[in-house]
């Protein structure tokens, strides 16, 4: 098992204690010294490294090691796993929702996992007597649990704006009663927005998530209308007004995805800060690895590179105090971050959070829906598979064999199951190039906070 991570950004190295989070910024010579799971005995670094370094700076910085590793400051003790195991038969409250409000969408998108937003012939929308049946059904399983999460989801939910409005009216009128605040979110693809859609959203929205593929060229290839033309016209405008609109306190991100046909998705992040998108998130595509467009191991050096080179550009912007943008896969907290029982447990799918279809069928997250073998419930017989559920919880970090003895472990969180299951078949087998490209995020994310916390 990984005590320790070493790696190198830009020109500094980087040492990682992997169980306490502590990150140390060091010498070349340190840097060799150290090995992922142990120290080596003294005589034995002498000897491997005298040709390299003198045998007095190689013993004087040894025995500093030595004495950082007595008092825990480096190869720290795992101190989560009895946490993590002690917990399973702990009570779970539901606290947020992924409100899938309809199965139908006005664009279609290449990649899109939802099936052009109709998710494999359970396309529907969502009336409002189930939409309030949905809100109580989780209102129901929040026990103690003040503050609860909806995130309006599609396809594209602005295409049913007015019954939004009423189930959020529904919300407002029983928070108070409830003993809630219900925050709502939305992901829309924008091309719908109008000026009084916007005020609306804003005022009841605490985050919007807008879609953009980045450059014209690119998102016009892959988010496209019905009749294959593109739809960055109509997306960027709307964009810009929504983010105009924003008061303080409210947030957004303009995500996209990057495919195989633009794994030089720096190129378009670029085209995103040129716009004045200051919050951004582009995320790997996951598809079935027989799509043109799916992520293959041979794009990984070049996407590797681009994750360099975002690093780079937002290291020099920090450094100069200018035009700095916010990517939403290089945020980590360094001095505090999700409590460790998130850390261990990662999203929640399937016993802290859940998707609800227009039909009223209830999922462990959006990314299931339509996997009857994975369905939680209904609305309206009231019933939750507990058993299942608890399979989603016990699909830890501990419980996943590769994830264990992996570095990076307390950060990514086992992965995302749904694509696990996708790829494996299996919640406690991890997506491979998944794995890979969030270990590099992490490396990026953690260089640009310690640097920034060095200055």
């Amino acid at each position: 098992m990984a005590l320790i991570h070493k790696f190198k950004q830009g020109e500094n190295y980087y040492v990682l204690d992997v169980n306490s989070g502590a990150v140390h910024i060091v010498d070349k010579l340190v840097y060799d010294i150290l090995e992922d799971d142990q120290i080596k005995p003294k005589t034995e670094i002498l000897e491997d490294l005298s040709d390299k370094y003198d045998s007095e700076q190689l013993s004087e910085a040894y025995d500093e090691i030595q004495e950082l590793a007595e008092d825990g400051v480096i190869y720290s003790k795992d101190q989560y796993e009895d946490i993590a195991n002690s917990s399973m038969d702990d009570r779970d409250y539901i606290k947020a929702i992924c409100l899938n409000v309809i199965h139908g969408c006005n664009l279609r998108c290449k990649y899109c996992f939802a099936d052009e937003g109709e998710y494999h012939g359970h396309k529907g929308v969502m009336t409002l007597e189930i939409a309030k049946k949905a809100i109580d059904y989780v209102i129901k399983r929040s026990g103690p649990r003040k503050n609860i999460e909806v995130d309006l989801f599609g396809g594209e939910p602005t295409m049913i704006m007015d019954t939004l409005k009423e189930v959020i009216k529904y919300a407002r009128d029983n928070e108070k009663k409830w003993g809630k605040t219900i925050r709502f979110t939305m992901t829309t693809n924008a091309t719908l927005l109008t000026d009084e859609m916007m005020d609306y959203m804003d005022k009841e929205m605490v985050n919007i998530i807008l879609s953009l593929d980045g450059r014209k060229e690119v998102n016009d290839n892959v988010r496209i209308k019905p009749d294959g033309s593109g739809s960055y016209d109509d997306i960027v405008p709307n964009i810009k007004k929504m983010i105009s609109k924003r008061t303080k306190g409210k947030t957004y991100f303009v995500r996209g995805t990057f495919t195989r046909a633009n794994t030089d998705f720096y190129e378009d992040v670029m085209a995103m800060v040129n716009e004045g998108f200051r919050e951004i998130s582009i995320e790997p595509v996951v598809l079935d690895p027989e799509s043109p467009l799916a992520l293959r191991e041979e794009d990984i050096p070049t996407i590797f590179a681009n994750y360099d080179k975002l690093y780079d550009d937002m290291r020099a912007r920090r450094k100069e105090g200018k035009d700095e943008f916010n990517f939403y896969h290089f945020n980590i907290d360094l001095q505090g971050g999700p409590c460790i029982y998130k850390r261990i447990s990662g999203c929640g799918a399937g016993f802290e959070y859940v998707a609800i279809t227009p039909q009223g069928d209830v999922y462990p997250c959006h990314q299931f829906v339509g996997k009857e073998e994975y369905k939680l419930g209904s609305i309206y017989d009231d019933s939750f598979d507990s058993e299942m559920s608890k399979k989603f919880k016990e699909a830890h970090i501990y419980n996943k064999p590769t994830c264990k003895k992996c570095w990076a472990r307390f950060y990514c969180s086992g992965g995302c199951q749904a694509n696990n299951v996708n790829f494996s078949g299996d919640m406690k087998i991890p997506y491979e190039i998944g794995c890979k490209l969030q270990k590099k995020r992490i490396e990026c994310a953690i260089a640009l906070k310690a640097e920034a916390l060095g200055e």
